[in-house]
C-alpha cells in the first residue's frame, strides 16, 4: 500500500471534497457548455442585455466552451492556454497560484478519473471595464457515465490577455451535501483483520442527517495473545463538511474515552485523514497524532494503513496496513 500524505489538494472538497473540487476543476469556466441563450441574465448588479454585453456574452461564451472542449477532450496545453500566468485559485479555504500548479492539480484528477465529464451553467456576469468580467455560475460534473452529478458554485475573473479571454482568479463554494459524495463508497458494511493482532475489525457507514453526516460505528475484536485478555473496543465515527471552508473532517470516539478530530484530504484516487486526538484513560501519553491512508482498490475492497504516528511527540511505527472486504 503507498504510503504518502502529500496530496494535490488539501481539502474536499472536499475537497471535495468533493475531491474534483478541491483540485481546481471548478475554476474552469463561467458559462455553460450547452443551450445557454445569447442575453446576459440580470443580476443584483444590474447587468443588462446590452449590444455589447452581448458582444461580452458571446466572447467568454466562446471561450468557456473551448475550455469545456479541452478539459473533456484532456487536452491540457489548451487548458492551461485559458489561465493566466499567476492565476490564483482558491477554495475550502486552500488557496494554489500560478497556472503551472492549478493545471498540474486537474490532470492529476482527470487521469485518475478518466471517464469523468463536465458541464457548466451560467447565472451572472458583470463587465469590468473593456478587459475583464466577472462571472458566477453552477458547475456540474460526473464521474462516471450514469452517475450522479455533483455541483458546486463558483465566481470567477476573466482577463482579455490580447486576443484571448483568460482565467485570473477563481473562488468555489462547495454544497456540504456534496462534499460528501466522494465518499459514497464507504457507505455499507465492511471487515477486516489485523495481521499484527489477529483482530477483527468490522465496520459499518451510513449517510443521515438528510445526507449531511456520514455515520459511523466499529466493532474492533481483538483475541487473547501474548498473556494478555481477549478485548472488544467499540468505535462511533461521524464524518461532516465544514460549510466554512469545503473541507470534510472526522470525529472519532471509542469506548476506551479516547477521541480523535481528523480532516480528509485526497488526490482523487486515495484519502488521507490527518489526526489529532487524545489517549485513552490510563495511557501512558496525552497526545496522539497519525495519518490514515485509504485507498480504494475496488467497489468491494479497501485498503487502510496509520502511518506518520506519534505520542506526545516521540515517533512511532507504521501499522500494518489493513485490507477491508465489503460485506454488503
Amino acid at each position: 500500500m503507498p504510503k504518502r500524505s502529500r496530496f494535490f489538494c488539501r481539502h474536499f472538497i472536499l475537497p471535495s471534497a468533493s475531491f474534483l473540487l478541491g483540485c481546481g476543476f471548478v475554476a474552469i469556466g463561467s458559462l455553460s457548455a450547452e443551450g445557454q441563450e445569447s442575453v446576459l441574465k440580470p443580476t443584483a448588479q444590474g447587468v443588462t442585455a446590452a449590444d455589447d454585453d452581448r458582444g461580452l456574452w458571446g466572447a467568454l461564451d466562446a471561450a468557456t466552451r473551448g475550455y469545456v472542449e479541452a478539459a473533456n477532450a484532456r487536452r491540457f496545453e489548451a487548458l492551461a492556454d485559458q489561465w493566466t500566468e499567476g492565476a490564483e485559485l482558491s477554495e475550502g479555504g486552500g488557496l494554489i497560484v500560478g497556472r503551472e500548479a492549478i493545471v498540474a492539480s486537474i490532470r492529476g484528477w482527470l487521469e485518475a478519473n478518466p471517464e469523468a465529464r463536465l458541464a457548466l451553467r451560467l447565472t451572472a456576469v458583470k463587465a469590468l471595464g473593456t478587459s475583464a468580467a466577472r462571472v458566477r455560475g453552477v458547475m456540474s460534473f460526473t464521474r462516471k457515465p450514469g452517475a450522479k452529478p455533483i455541483e458546486t458554485r463558483f465566481e470567477s475573473l476573466r482577463v482579455l490577455e490580447g486576443a484571448t479571454w483568460r482565467l485570473a482568479e477563481s473562488t468555489v463554494e462547495p454544497s456540504q451535501v456534496d462534499a460528501l459524495e466522494s465518499l459514497v463508497w464507504m457507505v455499507g458494511t465492511w471487515r477486516a483483520t489485523d495481521p499484527d493482532s489477529g483482530a477483527t475489525i468490522d465496520a459499518s457507514y451510513q449517510r443521515v442527517a438528510g445526507g449531511h453526516v456520514i455515520l459511523g460505528g466499529i466493532r474492533h475484536r481483538a483475541p487473547p495473545r501474548d498473556g494478555l485478555p481477549a478485548t472488544e473496543i467499540d468505535v462511533v465515527e461521524l464524518v461532516h463538511p465544514d460549510k466554512a471552508t469545503g473541507s470534510v473532517r472526522s470525529w472519532v470516539f471509542d469506548s476506551t474515552g479516547a477521541r480523535a478530530e481528523g480532516v480528509f484530504e485526497t488526490d482523487g484516487t486515495s484519502f488521507n485523514r490527518r489526526f489529532v486526538g487524545t489517549t485513552a484513560d490510563g495511557a501512558a501519553g496525552d497526545v496522539a497524532r497519525w495519518v490514515q491512508v485509504i485507498v480504494p482498490t475496488s467497489d468491494s475492497t479497501c485498503t487502510m494503513q496509520s502511518i506518520e504516528r506519534s505520542l506526545d511527540g516521540a515517533p512511532l511505527p507504521d501499522k500494518a496496513p489493513l485490507h477491508f472486504k465489503r460485506q454488503k
